[in-house]
């Protein structure tokens, strides 16, 4: 765990000067524009790293119990002392990031915190450490107890997900076109703008971390078009300017909804469905929005045939 420790610590010095140098460079840029650049949404970045870094030390985590009794239970002990063990275990923790991505945005008691990095309404590469606070209190390390399972140490789990992570912290930005062919293969900054954009046509789509591979294996790839530019943030954008509520709002309404629910399974369904959901249909999940979406363009064209 000490390695780790060292690990984050060089990599969170990284991207926060890298993100900063960043914001400077565009602020410049768009000084004169009419979209200028937002530095609030860096502050509340910032904000989130801190907060976490100070959670870290809350002997709180759903997903600590879940390892040490995958640990315990655990069907090898795996070395990692080969090639084809680091390939192994490469592919494996992806496989685990793209359901346990997957997942964030399609279960609502996981999407609370997951909104909060889909948050801001410009990308940039502070967005990349937005990750919301309460991510240790609901346990979403958890998705990874497979790999420990299997016999892989938990500390190496976690070492190879905060490499997965510092990896995508160069996705989030506008500036990088197209990559050719590793487009086919790996993440990259085209096919990420699709994750964080709010149009109905890209949402839920590219969880991969470092590959895009699974995307395209379980169907959920879509690719930038340059018809449709990458609208950021949230269907309904977040506006405020305070940490707080961009941290809890949807974790408010969430509580909102269960308390107020007419049912036990209504209250359920609303922590275990898409967020959107609505018990009588009409919400704005995804499949609910693409259908309404397909009903107003299918009225123009009844109407301009």
């Amino acid at each position: 765990m000490e390695n780790l420790g060292k690990i984050v610590l060089f990599g969170t010095a990284f991207v926060v000067v890298a993100s900063l140098i960043e914001a400077v460079v565009l602020s410049r840029k768009n000084s004169s524009s009419s979209a200028p650049f937002a530095w609030h949404e860096v502050w509340i970045s910032l904000f989130d790293l801190v907060a976490r870094r100070l959670m870290a030390f809350l002997p709180l985590s759903l997903a600590t119990p879940v390892f040490s009794l995958a640990w315990d239970h655990r069907l090898f002990t795996v070395q990692i002392n080969s090639a084809l063990m680091v390939l192994a275990l490469f592919i494996g923790q992806e496989f685990c990031y793209y359901w346990y991505h997957r997942v964030s945005h399609r279960v609502r008691f996981f999407w609370a915190t997951h909104a909060v990095h889909h948050s801001p309404n410009q990308l940039t590469l502070s967005t990349a450490y937005r990750l919301g606070v309460t991510g240790k209190l609901t346990g979403s390390a958890m998705f990874f107890a497979p790999l420990v399972f299997l016999g892989v140490r938990p500390e190496v789990v976690m070492t190879t997900l905060y490499i997965n992570l510092l990896y995508q912290f160069w996705l989030h930005t506008t500036w990088v076109p197209k990559l050719g062919w590793l487009e086919y293969v790996f993440n990259t900054p085209s096919a990420h703008r699709v994750h964080h954009a709010s149009n109905v046509d890209y949402l839920d789509a590219n969880y991969g971390g470092v590959l895009i591979i699974f995307d395209r294996l379980f169907g959920t790839y879509i690719e930038e078009r340059a018809d449709e530019p990458c609208r950021y943030g949230l269907v309904t954008p977040t506006t405020s300017r305070n940490p707080f509520v961009v941290e809890f709002e949807h974790w408010a309404t969430l509580i909102r909804d269960v308390f107020s629910a007419k049912s036990v399974w209504i209250a359920i369904n609303h922590v275990i469905q898409p967020p959107g959901w609505l018990p009588d249909g009409g919400g704005e999940t995804t499949e609910e929005l693409r259908r309404k979406g397909k009903t107003v363009q299918s009225g123009c064209e009844a109407v301009n045939g």
